[in-house]
């Protein structure tokens, strides 16, 4: 416990602020038949969707049984996947080039039991954002929003959160806006919305994860984590890693709640980057091409 608390304040944690946030049961080892990276965790905490150090091909991994079955070996797939809340459908985006050796991304998705896929965003320049519920996706490509059903649902218009030339959008009811709650002289990452629709959080470069209301008041400071994402409602998973200005050779797994606790979940015997969640699990990779799963409850 002391390594761990001498760990936090390193990275940038007061003492003050350290308290539980997640009941941590357990931390496994994920057997993968090859070196890999998580790229998503399913609702149900079934299976992973894996990809490689660079998001090259996106492969599911069923944690059941072991099996694997390959949805994509284009670069780019393990880039922000987006699973349904059922589980049964991924939506992913691949990457390819023009005659102009331009590159370009086109969204698709797979329904995962029958094996069905779709073109849900031509090949662009510009995919600037995209999300998923229960029967559509929603993009945001040059700046315009377009929705399209899975399957034989009708298409809804689905919050978006997209980056364009480095400033955060929110498109709701169809209509995009420029968000970027700290000011456009800053660049934003990693955004996403909160389980219930109603908070925005984001990644500020160099500054750290804030949370905001959907528009763009009430900000509020996480901290220093990166990667940062929804574990729920109100609270944020992330990793808080350095390294040399090559090389990272160190990083935790963190949590926070919005009212200003914080956790650090895993020590230093691992490089525990890029989290993935859903309820009662926590996914994350390492350099090495390893899987882990820290098992968590609530308080």
């Amino acid at each position: 416990m002391m390594r761990k608390l001498l760990l936090a304040l390193a990275l940038g944690f007061s003492m003050s602020a350290m308290g539980q946030v997640l009941n941590v049961t357990s931390i496994d080892k994920v057997t993968l038949p090859d070196k890999a990276s998580v790229a998503a965790i399913s609702p149900q905490g079934d299976y992973l969707l894996l990809t490689s150090a660079t998001n090259q091909g996106l492969v599911k991994y069923d944690l059941t049984n072991g099996e694997s079955q390959t949805l994509s070996t284009a670069p780019s797939a393990g880039h922000n996947v987006k699973i349904s809340p059922d589980g049964q459908t991924v939506v992913y985006r691949e990457g390819s080039f023009n005659d102009k050796h331009l590159r370009l991304s086109t969204l698709k998705s797979v329904n995962l039991s029958s094996g069905a896929s779709q073109i849900l965003v031509k090949p662009t320049r510009d995919l600037q954002g995209y999300s998923v519920d229960a029967t559509t996706a929603g993009a945001v490509n040059k700046g315009k929003f377009s929705s399209k059903a899975i399957g034989s649902a009708k298409a809804q218009k689905l919050p978006v959160l997209s980056i364009n030339r480095g400033q955060l959008m929110i498109t709701l009811n169809g209509k995009t806006r420029q968000l970027s709650p700290n000011g456009t002289e800053y660049s934003y990452m990693w955004p996403s919305l909160s389980p219930d629709g109603t908070k925005v959080l984001f990644y500020q470069a160099a500054h750290g994860a804030y949370v905001c209301d959907l528009d763009g008041k009430n900000v509020r400071k996480v901290g220093q984590m990166r990667a940062p994402i929804w574990y729920d409602d109100n609270t944020i998973v992330g990793m808080l890693d350095k390294d040399d200005g090559e090389f990272i050779y160190a990083s935790t797994i963190v949590a926070a709640t919005l009212d200003g606790k914080t956790q650090v979940l895993t020590d230093d015997s691992t490089i525990a980057m890029y989290p993935h969640a859903t309820t009662g699990k926590i996914a994350f990779s390492t350099p090495a091409g390893e899987a882990y799963i820290i098992n968590v409850s609530t308080k």
